[in-house]
């Protein structure tokens, strides 16, 4: 099969021709039919990343496909189901074997592409906003970065839980992607982002994508009594926090890893995939999905992440036909 490879951290991975793995205990061999990317696959091939696996690997966080073989122990899985897998690794290949504890069914109505595109950005968003930092309908919710994976599901999601939404990133294009998801007020990063969101009368949840300068001015424009999500350094610096203004403003900063969530109680994890998928099945969320390429185009799908040129999410599709 094909695989999409790093050997070496910092230099552009290749697509190899490496054995189908077979499924070992509590395990499921999966035809791969879609998988989405996420900033953390750069970090990854970077070496950057806070799990970044041993090299050689294969990144791609998310996949979805169709069970092809069983380990020992499947009981709620057959051969032929369609699955989704938050996978950690290894998604960015036409077969891989995944942990069965990190798959759910996929609906008859969603699609394979909708499916990987989901489980990571609409996850965070809604296990951070909901039962991290409690977003009520009514408070006001800043996104960071709200046209990217991430932010753009922040918006919808807060828009849900019955927030008003401020969406900040970067270009008429981009913000009118992030109005279409939800967003009441849209600012864009050439402007004044402190200045504008106490205009608007301050944030009451602060989701920062970015990191660096765009986290410090969200900080200073928060309300007493809130709370802010870093959930992602995109902007390559990650913020400093002033503990002194916590304690005059009473603010509180909330710590969220999505991987580290689902491996500590990973029974959240599967509630929340499987509402989500119930979710795309009913039209309630629908991903924005920029860019489809093959397996082939991986190092252009990540590159256009790394420059910030794709809006919503980059899938690959391993059983694409390759170009040439």
């Amino acid at each position: 099969m094909l695989s999409f490879r790093i050997g070496k951290h910092e230099t552009p991975g290749q697509l190899q021709q490496v054995e189908i793995p077979d499924p070992e205990q509590g395990e499921i061999q999966i035809e791969i039919h879609a998988c989405a990317l996420n900033f953390a696959d750069l970090l990854m091939t970077e070496g950057r990343y806070q799990d970044t696996p041993p090299l050689p690997f294969t990144p791609g966080l998310e996949c979805a496909g169709i069970i092809t073989k069983l380990g020992s122990d499947i009981s709620n899985f057959e051969i032929g189901d369609r699955v989704a897998v938050f996978c950690s690794q290894g998604g960015l290949a036409e077969y891989g074997v995944f942990d069965a504890a990190r798959a759910v069914r996929l609906p008859d109505a969603v699609s394979f592409d909708d499916a990987a595109a989901s489980l990571i950005a609409y996850g965070t968003s809604l296990l951070a906003l909901q039962h991290q930092a409690r977003l009520k309908a009514g408070e006001t919710l800043l996104v960071t970065g709200a046209a990217g994976g991430v932010g753009l599901t922040a918006v919808e999601i807060g828009k849900r839980l019955g927030a008003t939404v401020i969406a900040q990133a970067r270009g008429a294009y981009k913000l009118a992607v992030a109005k279409a998801a939800g967003a009441d007020h849209l600012i864009d990063a050439s402007e004044d982002l402190r200045q504008r969101v106490k205009d608007l009368g301050g944030a009451d949840v602060v989701y920062d994508a970015v990191g660096g300068d765009t986290w410090t001015a969200a900080f200073r424009a928060t309300n007493p009594g809130g709370r802010l999500i870093p959930i992602g350094f995109a902007g390559g610096e990650v913020p400093q926090i002033p503990a002194n203004h916590l304690l005059v403003k009473n603010l509180t900063v909330i710590g969220f890893y999505l991987g580290g969530l689902v491996k500590l109680r990973p029974e959240v994890g599967q509630d929340t995939f499987s509402t989500l998928m119930t979710w795309l099945a009913e039209g309630q969320i629908t991903p924005h999905i920029s860019h489809r390429l093959p397996l082939s185009e991986t190092a252009r799908g990540l590159e256009l992440i790394r420059t910030r040129a794709a809006t919503g999410k980059v899938v690959i599709q391993p059983r694409a036909a390759h170009p040439g």
